[in-house]
């Protein structure tokens, strides 16, 4: 076999390793020179960071300034880690003159601000450098601090069952404290050990475990934390669909808590599984976001990620010359920064946009370069990823047995290390290439290694992601309820204690008509008079709660037999095998089941988002029904598009009906139109299909009992809108076809709502 140019470019991997190290130098001595210059960093600041920058120099005692910068650089880590970062030279430079406990301080600060840049190998080495002061500092936060770290380090390490001990040892002492917090923070790290071993079930127990004893915090940055750890897990084992609806919930809490850098960090994280399912819109836009967090806060790491995942998606787009901009800029930013993974990931990324262009020789080069980094980083799973890319560079250039040798390659290593998901992508390349060398028996071998583990896992992942959103929308449900019961029981005691103070005014009246009746009949006319007016405004409110806990109620009642359906169309393509419509409907379910949990308890949602979760719904059962009807919805143009307001899902049950009953996925030519009006300020529905209509569905008395739960309960919507805002809406159903008595016509009559100053609540 020869030797393959990858294994003759040590000159080459010398003179990079040098460039990198010079450029590292560079940078540090002019950041060094700044300091000297201007150690306060007095430009651009804000009232906070002024005032900090203040005290600073007012202090004259030594070791409070010193505590004081220390304090400055918390604010930068978390409002701009550049600054962060320059500080850390500062602090540990003024930190000698002092004892162990500041000394130690310093380089703890060192440490986490190096963790947040991804500066890996700086990291490590703080964190070595402070077990020292495990001895010279007896203190549990010592303690548990260093442990924590250690324990990361030693997963990182791949050295699993020390990784625990210092884990475990961390959580005791956060559990001797009661520290919820750091209990959770200790069951994260926990569960990416376990991550790290493919251990899927154990790291999932621990990120639950983490994200209960967050709750029981006021602190939602360690909740969003474990929210996402649990997303990056999900990642990890190839269940993005889950990891997409937790990293929603960790953005969520960040935004809550404006934690600039999760934010950032997030977004370009929603951004990568957004790019897996091929929503290359929704991946454009988070990349974005988080390019645009990362430079409020001055990450430049952050930054060049972003960047580098931007070009990923103009890559899939095909447009290859914004995919190499993108990419080469991010290039530019991590080489300043010495981010070894970041620019592994980059030159990576350039050589799959290279090798997709024929351009084969500076493919090669970029991926020789990845390779270089990630040896120097000892990251195995990503060197896997770089072997197989190289074999299939090799393979379009018709070098078979460099091809054998770099997939093999990949394959042992991910056989041991990292994430076994991508092994079945290089068992393809195998079988192709297995197959162009006419090697028919090991062609099929790992042509039925790839189906079986393909087949494997598609069903399971697909079952689970099913049960998990499922999940995640009973326990909103249930949340919900809950609310509803905490409202009531409120309200029962503002009655009983309303009237308690009705009866103690009784009794003050009744004795005060022993001394004046004059005075007594007066109190009781006025009190009279009081009381009604204050009777009636009670009752007028009372009323108009019980419409709104009606109408939320009613929705709760809807949404689970609509989920319900949607989940069995999802298991009929399971148990066909179709693992691409599966995958398709999937998507369709993910945005679908995004949109109803934020849409469905509000009492009026905009027409837009009720048009898109009809679209979303009408062709999820198109693509189930193999297109046999055509929909079409249009909207009047007296309806305002920017701020007419719907009660949510008031039209899927009729349209649900028209499918299932009505039989439309039996006939051809069948059709749903869907049409907004609005006539005399009413909002006015109106749908028509051309299924077998009332009469035909009639004769299955399942049908019946459904249909004439979606009337109930549409006709009670209905009439607790008309008791709110006094209006005289209605619910009209009759054959399409009258003379055949086919198809349905449903009209829906609603009062006309605008969130604008003109709407219905001013």
């Amino acid at each position: 076999m020869k030797t393959s140019k990858f294994e003759v470019h040590s000159n080459q991997n010398t003179i990079f390793k040098l460039q990198m190290k010079f450029k590292s130098f560079t940078s540090l001595f002019f950041l060094l020179i700044l300091l000297w210059l201007n150690p306060n960093f007095s430009y651009g600041q804000n009232s906070r960071e002024k005032q900090l920058i203040e005290t600073i120099k007012r202090e004259k005692n030594d070791t409070k300034k010193f505590l004081r910068m220390l304090s400055l650089g918390e604010y930068y880590k978390t409002n701009n880690i550049f600054r962060a970062d320059s500080m850390t030279h500062v602090l540990l430079q003024k930190s000698r003159v002092f004892d162990d406990s500041l000394r130690f301080a310093a380089l703890m600060y060192s440490a986490e601000v190096n963790e947040i840049l991804g500066n890996q190998d700086e990291y490590f080495r703080d964190i070595l450098a402070c077990q020292p002061f495990l001895n010279r500092i007896p203190s549990d936060e010592v303690t548990f601090k260093i442990y924590r770290h250690l324990g990361y380090y030693h997963s990182y390490s791949l050295e699993f069952e020390t990784a625990k001990f210092y884990l475990n040892y961390a959580q005791r002492l956060a559990k001797r404290k009661r520290n919820n917090a750091k209990i959770a923070e200790t069951n994260n790290y926990l569960a990416l050990n376990f991550m790290f071993q493919n251990n899927k079930d154990s790291a999932l127990f621990y990120t639950d475990q983490a994200i209960q004893y967050a709750r029981r915090t006021s602190n939602k940055n360690i909740l969003s934390e474990s929210f996402n750890t649990q997303a990056r897990i999900y990642d990890y084992f190839g269940q993005v669909e889950l990891s997409v609806a937790k990293n929603i919930l960790a953005l969520e809490m960040a935004s809550e808590t404006n934690n600039i850098y999760q934010l950032a960090k997030y977004n370009r994280e929603l951004g990568q599984s957004q790019r897996i399912i091929l929503n290359l819109d929704d991946a454009e836009y988070y990349f974005k976001q988080s390019y645009d967090y990362a430079k409020k806060i001055v990450d430049r790491r952050q930054m060049g990620l972003a960047l580098s995942n931007l070009g990923t998606v103009y890559f899939d787009r095909k447009e290859y010359k914004k995919a190499i901009e993108n990419t080469e800029k991010a290039i530019d930013l991590l080489t300043q920064l010495n981010d070894l993974n970041g620019l592994g990931e980059a030159h990576n990324n350039l050589g799959i946009i290279y090798r997709e262009q024929k351009k084969y020789a500076q493919a090669s080069s970029n991926f020789n370069q990845a390779l270089v980094l990630y040896e120097s980083t000892g990251n195995k799973e990503k060197i896997a990823g770089v072997y197989h890319n190289v074999g299939t560079i090799f393979q379009k250039q018709k070098k078979y047995a460099n091809a054998l040798n770099y997939l093999q390659r990949s394959i042992e290593i991910r056989e041991q290390f990292g994430s076994k998901n991508q092994i079945y992508n290089t068992y393809r390349v195998m079988s192709s290439v297995y197959k162009d060398v006419g090697n028919t028996k090991e062609s099929l071998r790992y042509l039925q290694l790839y189906l079986d583990y393909l087949d494997s896992n598609t069903t399971v992942q697909a079952a689970t992601k099913i049960a998990e959103l499922s999940e995640l929308y009973r326990s909103e449900q249930r949340e919900r309820l809950i609310s509803l019961q905490g409202d009531s029981l409120e309200r029962q005691q503002q009655e009983r204690a309303l009237t308690s103070t009705k009866l103690e005014n009784s009794q003050l009246r009744n004795n005060f008509q022993m001394y004046i009746i004059f005075a007594f009949l007066i109190i009781i006319v006025l009190a009279g008079i009081i009381g009604f007016y204050r009777w009636n405004q009670t009752k007028i409110k009372q009323q108009q709660r019980e419409a709104e806990m009606s109408q939320t109620l009613l929705r709760t009642q809807m949404n689970p037999h609509f989920v319900f359906n949607a989940m069995s169309v999802i298991q009929s393509y399971i148990y066909e095998n179709d693992t691409v419509n599966s995958s398709k409907f999937l998507v369709n379910f993910s945005r679908l089941m995004r949109l109803i949990l934020e849409n469905s308890p509000k009492e009026f949602i905009p027409i837009q988002t009720e048009i898109e979760i009809l679209q979303k719904y009408l062709e999820t059962q198109k693509l189930r029904f193999e297109d046999r009807f055509e929909f079409k919805i249009d909207v009047s143009s007296e309806i305002s598009s920017e701020y007419a307001m719907i009660p949510p899902m008031i039209t899927q049950p009729f349209i649900e009906n028209a499918i299932e009953h009505g039989q439309l996925h039996t006939i051809e030519g069948g059709f749903i139109n869907v049409t907004f009006n609005k006539v005399d300020e009413m909002l006015q529905i109106l749908i028509e299909d051309n299924g077998i209509g009332r009469k035909g569905a009639e004769m299955n008395k399942k049908s019946k009992a459904h249909k004439s739960m979606a009337m109930k309960i549409t006709k009670e919507r209905i009439d607790n809108l008309n008791k709110k805002y006094r209006t005289e809406g209605f619910l009209i159903i009759e054959d399409y076809n009258k003379k055949l008595e086919t198809g349905t016509k449903v009209l829906i009559s609603l009062p006309y709502k605008e969130d604008n100053p003109k709407s219905l609540d001013t």
